[in-house]
């Protein structure tokens, strides 16, 4: 067989592989797990670090201030130094909705060093709760995301229900724009496929996840991982939390899709976007070369490959180099499909799967020319090496 049919079977191979054997990554039926209403309902203290948010908190605040919750909650906003008035406004539309959950907005001033802006926010409003009221949970969710009228009701019965020190929804982002629909599913699918859901969900598993839009953390469970303290410089913080709460021993965590919890940011094109994706890449990566290169290879051989073998095989009248890439690039189409039925989109956007992990590659590439250059982190007007 000739190199370039090699190549093309060892792409297959490795799409056989993750079909099989990374955890049905693939399916997106993960959703919150058994739910047991509680006698008596906890106290949750909800935190939201907020920065240069006064746009969305409009469309996201007022979801969490109109929360069916039986219990006891309350809401801590948290201005993190913001330039556009965002305490204001959240102060504002807390009048304006009389009979809420009661709303707490501070600031905890420019962060220490070594801590990220947004930990150093939470850090604060995990102190303001502990201080002002007895939360058995705490639910940590960003500005721009909207819940679901029931949605703390939904989640303190799945963290009851199952026995769960931490519960993670991942919010379904905006992607009704011509960028955001071709890499916005693809951000979530090559998630699930780094940090399958179902192994996240193991109970004495090692792999740990978070999407920090939404988590609900019991409070021991952070006082027992040392929360957020002993994650404090994390610039991919969901994650680096999830693995925190699941090395305490008795940890047990949970992550899987949302219908009914939402982000409101609309990105405005690809330039978002690519910001979005190279602030993080590097950083996944450990910072480490020889790691980029290796994943540089990977995305190759995996996305770029098959579609790449199938056509050329096709042309030059190699028919074992165009089978092989031709199922390697249809395994790898029916994976994602149902990532874009559940963002709404054709199926037939799945075959551009190849185009959307070209950009990744390149945003990954870029993420490590940014640290490499001393910018590192680059995130509304902050920096982090």
């Amino acid at each position: 067989m000739s190199v370039g049919t090699w190549t093309a079977a060892a792409s297959l191979a490795a799409w056989l592989w993750l079909l099989l054997g990374q955890g049905r990554f693939w399916r997106t039926d993960v959703r919150l797990p058994r739910r047991a209403e509680p006698e008596r309902w906890p106290s949750v203290a909800i935190v939201v670090p907020a920065r240069d948010e006064a746009d969305v908190l409009p469309l996201s605040l007022p979801s969490l201030l109109g929360q069916k919750y039986p219990g006891r909650a309350e809401v801590f906003l948290i201005d993190d130094g913001s330039r556009d008035g965002t305490g204001e406004v959240a102060r504002s539309l807390a009048a304006e909705r009389s009979g809420g959950l009661p709303l707490t907005v501070d600031s905890p001033g420019a962060p220490e060093a070594g801590w990220t802006g947004k930990l150093w926010a939470v850090r604060h409003g995990i102190a303001l709760a502990r201080a002002r009221t007895d939360a058995e949970y705490l639910l940590l969710t960003d500005a721009d995301i909207a819940h679901g009228p029931d949605s703390l009701r939904e989640l303190v019965s799945s963290a009851r229900g199952a026995r769960l020190d931490m519960v993670s929804q991942m919010a379904r982002l905006s992607a009704s724009r011509g960028w955001e629909r071709l890499l916005v599913p693809a951000f979530v699918y090559f998630f699930a496929q780094l940090y399958p859901f179902r192994w996240v969900n193991r109970p004495h598993g090692r792999t740990a996840a978070a999407a920090g839009g939404c988590v609900l953390l019991r409070t021991d469970a952070a006082e027992r991982a040392r929360l957020p303290e002993s994650i404090r410089g994390a610039v991919i913080d969901d994650v680096t939390l999830a693995r925190a709460v699941k090395r305490t021993g008795s940890g047990r965590i949970w992550l899987g899709l949302s219908g009914h919890v939402t982000s409101v940011r609309p990105y405005g094109g690809l330039g978002e976007l690519w910001r979005m994706v190279a602030r993080s890449a590097y950083a996944q990566l450990r910072h480490h070369p020889l790691l980029l290169l290796v994943t540089v290879a990977g995305l190759v051989l995996v996305y770029l490959v098959p579609p790449a073998a199938a056509v050329a095989g096709a042309a030059f009248g190699t028919p074992g180099t165009a089978v092989a890439g031709g199922l390697a690039w249809a395994v790898m189409t029916a994976t994602y499909v149902p990532m874009t039925r559940y963002y709404r989109q054709p199926w037939w956007l799945a075959l551009t799967l190849p185009v959307t992990a070209a950009f990744y590659l390149l945003m990954t590439v870029d993420s490590a020319v940014r640290h490499h250059q001393g910018r590192g982190a680059a995130w509304k007007g902050r920096t982090y090496s």
